[in-house]
Order: C-alpha cells, then sequence, then structure tokens
C-alpha cells in the first residue's frame, strides 16, 4: 500500500496517476478525497488528529506528504507542526517510509543557485514555518528514527495548475486577450518547476530505495527564463500579444489593505527581485532531464484550450 495524504492537489493528482507503474494498491486520504485511477482507497481524515493519521497510515509501505494548506501564516503556525509530528508518528509506529514534498521557503534569500546544500536562512514568517518541519523530519532520518526523504520544488507552472501564480496572472489574463502580469521585477530569472515531472520524480524517489535519508531537488529546466521571457513563450502558445504590467511591491502592499492573499504575498516578494534560480543537477544526472520550458509552457497553455 502507498499512501498519499493531502489528496485532491496537482501533486498529489499526478503523483496518484504515476504511483500505478509501482503499486496497484494506492489509498488517498484528505477531508474529501475523490478516486484518481478506478481502484484507489479513499480515507477522509483530519490529519491535524493523530488518531486519524494513524488509521490513515496503517499498513502503509510508503506514505507521500503532499498537504496544501491555506496561504495564511496563523494556520500554518498552528497546523504544519501538528500534521508533520502526527504523520511521522503513524510511520514510525506502521514502519512506513515518508516523502515529504517541501518547497524552497526555508532558503530564504539566496544569491546564486539554490542546492540541496544551500544553508537554511528563512527570511519569512512562513519561511520559518517550513525550516521547522524540514528540520524535524531531517532529524529523525539522521538519528535513524525513520526512512524519510524531502522533495523540493521551486515554484509550480503545468497543465491545470491552477493554483500557481503564474496560472492567474499570465496564462489566464493572456488567453482572455488581457495583458500579463508579473511580480516586481520581469527581468530577472525564476525557476520554475514543471508539475507533471515533479509528480512522476516524486513517485519515482518513492520507489528507489537509495533515494532516501535526504533532500532532492525535483528536476526544473537549468535554462531560465526571465519574466518577460516566460510571458512571450505563453503568449506565443496563445498566439496573442505579450504585453505585461509588473506589480511593483507597494502596489502589492496596497492590495493587501482589500486582499488576504495579497497580503500574505508581501513577505515573499523578496523571490521576484532578483535572480532566483532553483538547481537539480543532482536529479537529473541520476534520473531524468526536466522538461524544458518551451515545452511546458505549449502544454500547459494546450491544457488551458481545452479546459
Amino acid at each position: 500500500m502507498q499512501t498519499i495524504i493531502g489528496a485532491g492537489g496537482v501533486i498529489a493528482n499526478g503523483l496518484a496517476k504515476f504511483l500505478p507503474q509501482y503499486t496497484d494498491q494506492i489509498r488517498l486520504v484528505s477531508r474529501n478525497p475523490k478516486a484518481v485511477n478506478p481502484t484507489d482507497e479513499l480515507v477522509s481524515a483530519d490529519v491535524t488528529n493523530y488518531d486519524q493519521t494513524e488509521k490513515a497510515v496503517a499498513n502503509s509501505e510508503v506514505v507521500y506528504l503532499t498537504v496544501g494548506l491555506p496561504y495564511k501564516i496563523s494556520v500554518w503556525q498552528e497546523s504544519w507542526p501538528k500534521i508533520m509530528t502526527n504523520v511521522i508518528n503513524a510511520c514510525q509506529k506502521h514502519g512506513s517510509k515518508l516523502v515529504f514534498f517541501d518547497n524552497v521557503y526555508m532558503y530564504g534569500k539566496v544569491d546564486g543557485w539554490m542546492t540541496e546544500n544551500t544553508p537554511v536562512n528563512p527570511c519569512s514568517k512562513k519561511g520559518e514555518v517550513r525550516a521547522r518541519i524540514a528540520e524535524q523530519l531531517t532529524n529523525e532520518y539522521k538519528k535513524g528514527n525513520l526512512t524519510a526523504l524531502i522533495a523540493r520544488a521551486a515554484d509550480f507552472y503545468g497543465p491545470n495548475t491552477q493554483a500557481s501564480f503564474v496560472w492567474g496572472m499570465v496564462f489566464d489574463r493572456l488567453k482572455k486577450d488581457k495583458k500579463a502580469q508579473w511580480m516586481v521585477n520581469a527581468e530577472v530569472k525564476h525557476s520554475f518547476t514543471y508539475t507533471p515531472d515533479a509528480a512522476r520524480a516524486t513517485a519515482l524517489l518513492g520507489n528507489t530505495p537509495e533515494a532516501y535519508n535526504r533532500v532532492w531537488h525535483l528536476p526544473s529546466d537549468k535554462n531560465v527564463l526571465t519574466g518577460k521571457e516566460f510571458i512571450e513563450a505563453a503568449a506565443k502558445a496563445y498566439n496573442t500579444k505579450p504585453g505585461y504590467s509588473v506589480l511593483s511591491k507597494w502596489m502589492v502592499q496596497m492590495a493587501g489593505l482589500f486582499n488576504s492573499l495579497a497580503k500574505e504575498s508581501v513577505e515573499m516578494l523578496y523571490q521576484y527581485e532578483d535572480d532566483y534560480l532553483f538547481d537539480s543537477s543532482d536529479f537529473e544526472k541520476k534520473f531524468f532531464k526536466a522538461t524544458d520550458y518551451q515545452s511546458g509552457i505549449k502544454e500547459s497553455a494546450l491544457s488551458d484550450k481545452n479546459d
């Protein structure tokens, strides 16, 4: 049995599509799980509750933690430590391996390429939460108390990835013949991870015994585009004009007075001020190459046209 905790999100759904290559027993866990494959086992659980988490993990060989919480720091501070503690304890009880799908917030502002060895130095409250739970998990596998790995991705883009900022600010706007939008600076490079690559890679790592007890950066094209270049590639895919506007930091701050998501995004704007470069060469040398941006952007736009 392989179990996905946090079913329903774009990574969890993609992961569920790749796992049948390795197992015919897949369990999807969330508050209201929906089947991806005909034989999926569905378990409704609140993983901030240990008893429900323990039952959801029972009999699992591998557990994938792909939970996505509301983008609100108070929720993260309260819920993430509970979730990580519950999942670790449940995996230890049942002898399950744990794969944690993570982001890069704990690195903070990095000058140059982010690698698996980049020091943890968060400069945001959300980054502090992610650093805390990643350290908690790392300590457990370093002590030999758990077999686990961390699969880390940059910002998302990909087919049907509506939760990503580029979906709403670039793809959806260009589709409607509106100007695209970008955050802070469209002249600097910004790495993205293509969601089908991330899902495929996470399934592969979870089923590779020698991949455990370390951090992996998931495959992301090293030929990083600037915001302007990303918008131009997306506009080409839609056969429309590559017009765009840039939202300055003060504009986002002003929007935050009226919009909670904008308010929560202000502390993360450092990611758009300078080059944001994510290195996945270790994974790509050992497993498979990342999808190039031109192909990924084209596939993302194509999925949007087919909606």
